[in-house]
Order: C-alpha cells, then structure tokens, then sequence
C-alpha cells in the first residue's frame, strides 16, 4: 500500500524507479463506475436532443436558407446569449479549465479581464459594422471592403479553424465518459456526432438555439451541484482555499513583462483579449447569433449576457480546479494513474462525490456532453453558412433553388461531422486539451483576426494587402504553433507543474513514469515567474496566449507593407458602412461628391493635355 511512502512532488523520480505495488486492477476498484440509473439520465439528454431536432425537421420546417440560418432575423435576446454561452463553453472549457488549475494553479482565472475588454470592443467596433450590413455569413464582408479572393480566403480560414477545433470538442467528453465507463473513446464519438448532425442538419439554426438553452442549463446545474456537494465534503470553502494556497495554486497575477511567462497578468489580459475577440466576436460561430436577432441594441445586450454567463463559468470552473486538489491533495490521481489523462480529472471527481447516489453521476456528464453537442451543432450548422454563401454562391453562376439549397447545407453537416470524427485519432495524441485547442486555432484565428480588423479599423490597407497579409500569417502561424505542438507532444518542451503528494493514497498502484529523470519540484516557486533561457527551444516557449495577437499583427504589418507599394486606399472611397463607428467620425467626407478620384483624375488631365 500507498500509505508508507514518503511525500513526493509531481511525478514520481523515474532515475529511482520507484514501484509501489503492481496490481493495476487496484486502481479501477478505487474509481467508481456509471450504474444503470446514470446511464439512463444521459439517454433522456440524448432523446431530448432528437426530439427537438424532429419538432423542427417536421413539424417547423425552415421555409428557406435565411429561417434555417438565421432564423429570419427575428429571435429573442435571452435564448441567443443562452445559445452564445452554451456554444463558447464547450468540454474543452468544462474538463480544461479545472485540469489547468490543478496542475498549474489559478493565474488562467484572470483571463476573465481579457473577456471584458472583448466584450466593449466588440459592442462598439465589430457588432455595429455586422449588424448594419445584415450579413449571413460573417465574410461576406471581405468581398464588400475587399473583393471576393479575401472573402474565399477568409471563409476557407474559418474551414480550417473549424476542421482543428471540432475533433477536439468531440474528444473531450468522450474523455470523460471513457473515464467513468470504461467504453472506448472511438465508440462514443460516432455516436455523439451521429445525434448532433441529425437534429443539426434537421433543424437548422432554432433547433440549435434551443438545444443550447435546454443544454446550458444542465450544464450549469450539474458543475454546481458538483462543487457544492464536494466542497461540503472536504469541510467547506475554508478547506479549500486553505489546501491550495499552501502549495501556491492560489497566487497573485503575474505583473512581470516577460513574453515567455507562460502566464503572466498580459498576456491574459492582453493576448486573451485577442483571443475572445476572435473566437467570440469576429467568428461565424458566434457573430451568426448576434446577426438572429432584430435590432442592434438586442445584439449588444445578448453579448453583456454572454460575457456574465462567460465569468460566472469560468470563475466555477477555477474553483472546481481547486477542489479536485483539495478532494486528492494526498493522492494525486494522475501520479497513481487513476485518471489516465488530465482531462480526466473532472469525470473522476463527480464520481467521487456523487458516485454513490445514483443519477447524478448521469446528469453531470450529461451536462459535459451538453455543452460538446452544443458547441458541435453551432460549428456544423456556421459551416453550412459558409459553404453554401461563400463558396457555392460565389463560385457557382447557377442560383440554387430551395431543396437544391437545403440539401447542399445537410450535406455539409454530414461531411464535416464525419471528418471531425475521423481526425479525434490525431487529437488524442497531443495532450492537454485547453492549451491545445488555443494553440491550434491560433493558426487560422490570428489572420482572420488581422484581416477583419484591417478592413474595419484601416480604411487605406487594400484587397491585395489583406490577402497576401492573411496568407503570409497563416503560413507563419502555421509553422510556430505545429512546431510548438510537436515539441509539447514529444515531451522536448514541458512546463512547471504544481507539486502534489502520494502520501495517503489507500489503494495499489503503478505509478505513472516521466519522460525525465531527478525531477524535483520546489512548491515555493511560482510557475509563472520560470524563465528558461538556455535551451535550444527557449523561442518556443513565448505563451500561447500571445499566438492570437502574433499572427494578427504579422497580417496586419505584411497588408500594410504591401498597400502601400501597391497603392493605399484613399480612405473617402470605402462605404462608410463598412468601416467602425469610431473611424466613420475621423474620415472627411468629400467637399464635392462627384469630384473625380486617383486615376480618373490623372486621366483627365493628360485628356485634357492632349487636345489643348
């Protein structure tokens, strides 16, 4: 048994080899298992998805591509920021936010900063130019400020996104789920993407809304009805916050101005914003929500609802972080291997604390499916957007009918969802899922962000400097966050984690093995304030926090770099509409408005040269 071992920090010392006990079956009687009740509680979820999705397949058909996309504009405030809520909030947050904690301690929390300066941008410079043009598909813009190789370019970014997001939203709960079932993760997610492409594909846009209201509140039930009832376990919140700061997992921000920080009080603030302001306000995802409702003043108060929902779940599920630590502070399960994976930290926690009520376990990963689902069926049904008003209207001159319409949109919801599927075998391979799924998107999110800030806040950048800035960011992007990933993957680049204890383990086990030797971890020093700088990797470690705003700012100066060899915009030639309210105020208009323009006017002149 575990109880005689001497406490030992993180992950075991392989250089010593240490073994305690060798029965690994051990370790699964430890972990409690779903029971039949919690197993039908997740399948009346499942149902009730189905369900919606035949009510609106059948009995409330979309008339046409506006009511299957966006509702025809006329949805109701509360439902939305529910639906934006429960689409941003997908397992990736649910599992990663509280595995994030317990390993690296609460600094993440303080992105909450970042939400809210996403929130008062977005109100006032993206949401206003979207809303007044009564866009369908978010790139659409890039052809009015642009032409239509931008808005094919930015549409295909969005493709990408989605196609390295989606297998991960997928994986997660099916993580979870494997962690409490023992059924494997290749089995459960075919069947998850089987269910949401139906009612997806069958209801369009309000059989998503609604899905995602029924969804967020299961969500939202089942995460607090786990923090209570394990709070009152380890004899309150004083526990808690007492067991955590002893081992440094409750700190300060970091104030220091050191890019390699992997958190610092900046990055979080700062290169977070950058990171919202893309996933959450310039995303089709998300933007095709706002664009539902009927009034901007409706719009800007789903995004304040959205970014209260946003705090109080990230702020709920900091705090579980911190109870899975305080609930296994003698036992660390991923040492033990209880939890085979990080993200399994969650999953084994509501079997802990509510293992032996049979049910709850059910609602609880019901809720973690929830918000998968709702995150997968938001991205399906944005793709379908996408596909059938950037790509097959702008490239195909034969206009669609209606059924020809609807089926091409079902038929993407179908050959996405099994693309996704197919590529969680690559996903399961990269690690932990909340640096990741950041990481990754910052290949496509950072020139999508470049590209619709150039169009919107830099009236003189032209088509051929947003596009060959989109590209030279994507290229860069692409090459900085796959080397990253790759280096994590392969155990050549690793971080600090918070020291944790095996001392009162009561159950046999293997002990998980590091990649490295004579790890010693010195539970005084802050992880974020490491700063490594003699290793061949040390650029690599810039937080990828920061990877949003890089490639955002690599479009940016490449878009800039080239309109001005190849002629700037004159600022009082872009329709006003396309630009932010702010930058409509700083453009003079014209003294006279037929006054003739650039080349029109050198023309006449020498027209006028010659005939004298």
């Amino acid at each position: 048994m575990a109880d005689n071992v001497p406490n030992m920090m993180s992950h075991l010392d392989v250089g010593e080899k240490v073994v305690i006990g060798l029965d690994v079956s051990d370790v699964g009687t430890a972990m409690r298992k779903f029971l039949w009740p919690d197993y039908l509680v997740f399948l009346s979820m499942l149902l009730m998805c189905l369900v919606i999705g035949l009510y609106y397949g059948f009995f409330k058909q979309s008339n046409d591509a506006q009511e299957y996309l966006v509702g025809n504009r006329n949805m109701a405030t509360v439902p939305i920021a529910m639906s934006l809520i429960a689409s941003f909030i997908s397992g990736i947050s649910l599992l990663g936010i509280p595995t994030e904690v317990y390993v690296y301690g609460i600094q993440y929390t303080y992105i909450i900063g970042g939400c809210f300066l996403m929130s008062l941008v977005m109100s006032n410079v993206y949401l206003p130019v979207f809303h007044g043009l009564r866009l369908t598909s978010t790139y659409e813009y890039h052809e009015l400020r642009f032409d239509k190789k931008v808005r094919l370019f930015g549409s295909m970014l969005f493709v990408i996104s989605s196609i390295t997001w989606l297998p991960l939203v997928i994986y997660v709960p099916a993580l979870a789920f494997n962690q409490v079932t023992d059924i494997n993760v290749h089995l459960i997610t075919p069947v998850v993407c089987v269910i949401c492409i139906f009612y997806t594909s069958m209801g369009g846009i309000k059989a998503v809304v609604w899905t995602d209201v029924i969804q967020i509140a299961i969500m939202l039930g089942a995460i607090i009805l786990v923090t209570i009832k394990g709070t009152l376990d380890v004899g309150g919140i004083s526990q808690v916050v007492q067991k955590n700061l002893e081992t440094g997992r409750i700190e300060r921000p970091n104030f220091e101005f050191d890019p390699l920080s992997r958190h610092t009080i900046w990055s979080l603030t700062i290169g977070g914003f950058a990171f919202f302001l893309q996933t959450a306000a310039i995303n089709q995802n998300m933007v095709q929500r706002y664009l539902a409702l009927p009034t901007l003043l409706a719009a800007r108060r789903a995004l304040w609802l959205f970014f209260s929902g946003l705090v109080l779940i990230i702020s709920i599920c900091s705090y579980v972080g911190l109870l899975i630590y305080a609930t296994f502070h003698k036992c660390d399960p991923l040492t033990t291997m209880l939890a085979r994976e990080k993200d399994q930290l969650l999953p084994l926690l509501v079997m802990t604390v509510l293992g032996s009520i049979p049910g709850l376990p059910g609602i609880v990963l019901a809720g973690n499916f929830s918000a998968a689902l709702s995150s997968l069926s938001t991205a399906l049904n944005s793709l379908s957007a996408v596909i059938l008003e950037d790509f097959c209207k702008s490239l195909v001159r034969k206009e669609l009918n209606k059924k020809q319409a609807a089926l091409l949109m079902k038929l993407t919801v179908l050959a996405f969802g099994v693309i996704c599927v197919g590529l969680v075998f690559i996903v399961e391979k990269l690690g932990a899922v909340l640096q990741l799924s950041i990481s990754i998107g910052a290949i496509s999110s950072g020139p999508s962000l470049g590209i619709f800030t150039m169009g919107m806040l830099i009236p003189h950048i032209n088509a051929k400097g947003a596009l060959y800035g989109g590209i030279s960011s994507l290229v860069f992007m692409g090459w900085f966050c796959l080397k990253t990933q790759s280096l994590i993957a392969s155990g050549d680049l690793t971080f600090p984690e918070k020291p944790v204890s095996i001392e009162g383990c009561h159950y046999s086990f293997q002990p998980k093995q590091s990649s490295s030797t004579n790890i010693i971890y010195d539970p005084s020093v802050n992880v974020t304030d490491v700063t490594h700088t003699d290793e061949q990797y040390m650029i690599y470690r810039l937080s990828y926090l920061w990877y949003t705003l890089m490639g955002a700012f690599v479009a940016i100066f490449v878009g800039t770099l080239i309109s001005s060899v190849t002629k700037f915009n004159d600022p009082r030639d872009v329709d006003r509409k396309l630009l932010a309210p702010f930058i409509r105020n700083w453009i003079k208009p014209r003294e006279f408005p037929n006054e003739m323009q650039g080349d029109e006017l050198i023309y006449a002149f020498k027209a006028t040269s010659v005939s004298k």
